[in-house]
């Protein structure tokens, strides 16, 4: 192929280099189907598809790589051709691409193994957080090994085009200008189609969700989620009426406990408890990183990695068929603090005038509480200082120095090394942030202040590494030791914070942040969205399973309601003990936004589409329904209105 490929004379390097990528670039997708054997469908039709619809996005690809080389071999004259100037500009960048994008490939196949999906807007976090991440690379895979395999794989690529004549040819025959004039055309209008007609969305064509991810370029879909990294609903998403729209949510939001404060797109009220109480019991909310509800024993699983969790679920107001809002840290806690669906593109915790928030931690607030927010890492990461810092929160984390969100200062406070017993990647263990907040707890006792303690854990993240000697699986072998450490830095904090003199005025609430993994082969993966959460320590009166179908975002409404509180609102979600409570969930991905009732599952997707499923539980599947609109128009208005009251400022 490639003695055919040297015809191409001075172009010769570059067409080489392309003749590589297209072909490498499908042998990484034959290499995700195998990966993915019992998941992808394998209908030839189907295969032929997600290998050509791969292609076209492979060329869009390689010619944005290609638009530099390019330009300068049509922009050099004949004469500089073959000079020393020229074979080392030539070389080098051609040497540097090559190290580059073979890098790249080794990415997206780690990036697979965590996520099962091609590059989105969580590897465009990861760029932005190199310190955490190329740290959680480095204790999570061999990086010497992997460096220099991504060296040697280079080094023989570019010996290949030696030895076949590439650069020999291109140092030495010139370039008609209409040879040059036709190739930067041909490379500046296909760039120039896909960049402003070609959506990575097209990629997405078939119903498997494995083969429309190995459809497409991993580049491509990096830069097109850092291009969409924020998006408006209004220009994606299919909406209705707003006053239809907001109509129906405030009645969903109703009940003889809701009154309304506010007329029109506002769904601000004062709820009121029947037997209203001014008790103020400390509250330590625990957000457990990855914590899928398929890893306890009382959702079926075998392995005996949550035997603290699995005895407080007996004991406990426990949620067992509550679902996640999203796939990120970010996502569970904007839809805890702030009970909100999730809003397509970035969570709110990421994104510019997130400051001063009506969140749960403003009822708090209301009720003279101290607020502090836990985290083993960097809190800059994510963006979670600034917006727990400008939403009225102490901040204590591993970073330094103070932290400012808009034109609020909050208080930062360091993790000192002296407090620290294991760090690895991502932050110190577990034990550590609640030893931490344990400290705090008792000088926030000592002031005889009502304390809400929020805690982010760390220790259920890749690399899996925790102290030693702690549990019966060996720190970095993976998954379900990082699962049965959490759960044993959990029966610690219990058994500690038990000896306190405030242990029995205060009430624990444990839920994950999302599930481990949210990869399936259909477009939202149902099981892949449900998480356990409990409220611990109430009157034993109040323990009980919680069977109904609810939402990250009806956790503090109903714990507001279990502390007979009243109490202003700006959340979407309720409580789920109250006679009018309607079952529903609402989950998505940065993309995908979803409502699940009865079994039923409406999906809205950019582009204004939307799709109907009814999900089978036994194996977790979606099956297609005739669309019903009156669902449809319940999905768009829980979206839309979300959407328009964040972007219109009116949750300040």
């Amino acid at each position: 192929m490639f003695q055919k490929l040297n015809k191409s004379g001075r172009f010769s390097v570059l067409v080489h280099f392309v003749g590589w990528f297209l072909v490498v670039c499908q042998l990484l997708r034959v290499c995700f189907f195998i990966w993915q054997y019992d998941e992808v469908s394998w209908n030839i039709l189907n295969v032929l598809q997600t290998l050509l619809t791969g292609l076209f996005f492979d060329l869009g690809t390689v010619a944005f790589v290609c638009i530099p080389a390019v330009i300068y071999y049509t922009l050099t004259p004949n004469r500089f051709a073959g000079s020393w100037a020229d074979k080392t500009l030539i070389w080098f960048f051609t040497s540097l691409t090559v190290i580059i994008i073979v890098f790249t490939f080794f990415a997206e196949i780690t990036f697979w193994d965590e996520f099962k999906t091609r590059f989105n807007f969580i590897a465009v976090d990861y760029l932005i957080y190199t310190h955490e991440v190329v740290a959680n690379i480095n204790q999570s895979y061999p990086l010497p090994l992997l460096i220099g395999g991504v060296l040697l794989i280079s080094g023989g690529i570019l010996f290949l085009f030696y030895k076949s004549g590439a650069f020999t040819i291109s140092f030495t025959i010139k370039a008609a200008l209409k040879q040059r004039l036709y190739t930067l055309g041909l490379t500046l209008v296909t760039a120039f189609i896909f960049g402003f007609f070609i959506n990575n969305s097209m990629a997405e064509w078939s119903s498997n969700r494995y083969n429309s991810e190995i459809s497409k370029s991993g580049i491509y879909s990096f830069f097109a989620a850092f291009r969409n990294n924020q998006m408006k609903y209004t220009e994606f998403y299919t909406q209705i009426d707003n006053n239809k729209a907001f109509s129906f949510i405030r009645k969903k939001l109703g009940g003889d406990n809701a009154i309304y404060i506010k007329k029109n797109y506002s769904i601000h009220r004062t709820i009121t408890d029947n037997f209203p109480s001014e008790e103020k019991k400390n509250i330590v909310f625990i957000l457990v990183e990855s914590l899928s509800g398929s890893f306890m024993k009382e959702f079926g699983n075998t392995e005996n990695i949550t035997p603290f969790l699995d005895s407080l679920a007996q004991k406990s107001f426990f949620f067992n068929n509550l679902y996640a809002t999203g796939t990120r840290t970010v996502r569970g806690m904007e839809a805890v603090t702030l009970c909100i669906p999730p809003t397509p593109g970035q969570s709110i915790v990421k994104r510019p005038d997130n400051a001063n928030l009506y969140t749960v931690n403003s009822v708090f607030k209301a009720k003279g509480y101290d607020s502090n927010f836990f985290y083993g890492g960097d809190g800059y990461f994510d963006n979670m200082n600034a917006y727990f810092g400008g939403n009225g929160f102490t901040i204590y984390d591993r970073g330094h120095g103070s932290v400012l969100s808009d034109k609020n200062q909050a208080v930062r406070n360091h993790i000192e090394d002296n407090e620290v017993t294991f760090e690895n990647a991502w932050g110190i263990c577990d034990q550590d942030i609640f030893n931490k907040m344990l400290k705090v707890a008792d000088k926030q006792y000592a002031t005889g202040q009502p304390f809400f303690n929020f805690v982010m854990t760390t220790s259920n993240h890749r690399p899996y590494t925790y102290p030693s000697g702690k549990i019966d699986i060996p720190s970095g072998t993976g998954r379900s030791g990082a699962v049965k450490y959490t759960d044993f830095a959990l029966r610690e904090l219990f058994a500690k914070a038990k000896t306190k003199p405030w242990f029995k005025n205060t009430v624990f609430v444990i839920i994950a942040d999302h599930c481990a993994s949210s990869a399936g082969k259909d477009e939202i993966d149902v099981a892949n969205y449900h998480i356990p959460a409990l409220i611990v320590n109430l009157p034993e009166s109040d323990n009980q399973k919680v069977n109904k179908l609810c939402s990250q975002i009806d956790l503090f409404p109903t714990l507001f309601g279990l502390l007979h509180w009243n109490y202003e609102s700006d959340f979407f979600g309720k409580n789920v003990l109250r006679n009018e409570f309607e079952e529903r969930s609402l989950m998505g991905t940065y993309r995908k936004l979803t409502l699940m009732k009865q079994n039923k599952v409406m999906i809205l997707s950019d582009q204004r589409r939307q799709a109907f499923y009814s999900w089978n539980k036994n194996d977790n599947s979606l099956n297609a329904l005739p669309m019903e609109q009156s669902f449809l128009e319940e999905t768009i208005a829980w979206y839309q209105t979300a959407d328009y009251l964040f972007n219109h400022k009116l949750l300040k």
